[in-house]
C-alpha cells in the first residue's frame, strides 16, 4: 500500500502542534512533565506487592529480635515502605502510620490522576483541531476555485487533518490514558495489601522487652 498520499507536513504540523499547544496551555508544568514521564512506565512491569510483603514479614522478625531501632540499617527501595517504616524507627504509633501511608497513597493518586488527564485531554483536542484543519482546507478550497491546480492540495488538508485527529486521539492518547489508570488502580490495590501489615509492625514488641516485663 502506498502511504504517500496519506503524508502531509502541513495537515500534521496543524494538527499535532495545535494539539500539543493547546495541551502546554491547558496543562500545569508539573502535570505537564509527570504526563511525559509517565510513558515509560508503560514498559515495566505492573507494580507487585509481593516482594515487599516479603520484606516487612522479615522487619517483623527482626523487630521481635532487636527492635524497631534495628530497621534503621535496613535498605529500603520502596520510597512509601521506607516512609513508614522510618516513622515507626521514630516511635509513629500504628495509627500514625496508617495515616501516612494514606497521605503517600491520595499524593500518588493525584500524580497519576494528573498524568492520565494530560493525555485524555489531548484524546479530546485531537479531533478538534483536526476539524480546525478541515476548516482551514475548506477555506482555502473555496478561495481557489478558480486555480483547479491547488484544489486537490487544499482538499487533502481538509481531509487528512481530520484523519490525524482521530488517528492520535483513538490510536495514541486514548490508549496511554486508559493504560495508566489501569495501573494506578493495580499499584493501588497491591499496596492496601501492605499498609495493613506495616501499621502492625509498630505494635510488635522485641522479645528482650516482654522478658523484661515478665
Amino acid at each position: 500500500m502506498n502511504f504517500g498520499p496519506f503524508l502531509d507536513p502541513l495537515a500534521l504540523a496543524i494538527v499535532l502542534g495545535g494539539t500539543v499547544l493547546a495541551v502546554i496551555l491547558r496543562t500545569p508544568l508539573g502535570d505537564l512533565g509527570r504526563g511525559i514521564v509517565a510513558l515509560r512506565t508503560l514498559a515495566r512491569r505492573r507494580f507487585d506487592a509481593e516482594p515487599l510483603l516479603a520484606q516487612v514479614a522479615a522487619f517483623a522478625r527482626i523487630v521481635r529480635r532487636h527492635g524497631v531501632i534495628a530497621l534503621d540499617r535496613n535498605v529500603i527501595a520502596d520510597p512509601d515502605t521506607a516512609a513508614a517504616v522510618a516513622a515507626i524507627v521514630d516511635g509513629a504509633s500504628p495509627e500514625q502510620v496508617a495515616q501516612l501511608l494514606e497521605q503517600r497513597r491520595l499524593a500518588r493518586f493525584e500524580r497519576h490522576r494528573a498524568a492520565a488527564e494530560m493525555w485524555s485531554g489531548a484524546a479530546d483536542i485531537a479531533p478538534a483541531m483536526g476539524m480546525i484543519g478541515t476548516l482551514i482546507g475548506l477555506v482555502q478550497m473555496f478561495t481557489a476555485m478558480r486555480d483547479p491546480a491547488t484544489i486537490g492540495t487544499a482538499m487533502a488538508v481538509a481531509l487528512l487533518t481530520t484523519l490525524y485527529g482521530a488517528v492520535i486521539a483513538c490510536l495514541l492518547a486514548t490508549p496511554v490514558a486508559s493504560r495508566l489508570r489501569r495501573q494506578a488502580r493495580h499499584e493501588a490495590q497491591e499496596r492496601a495489601r501492605l499498609a495493613a501489615l506495616l501499621a502492625a509492625l509498630a505494635t510488635i514488641e522485641p522479645r528482650h522487652a516482654k522478658d523484661l516485663a515478665a
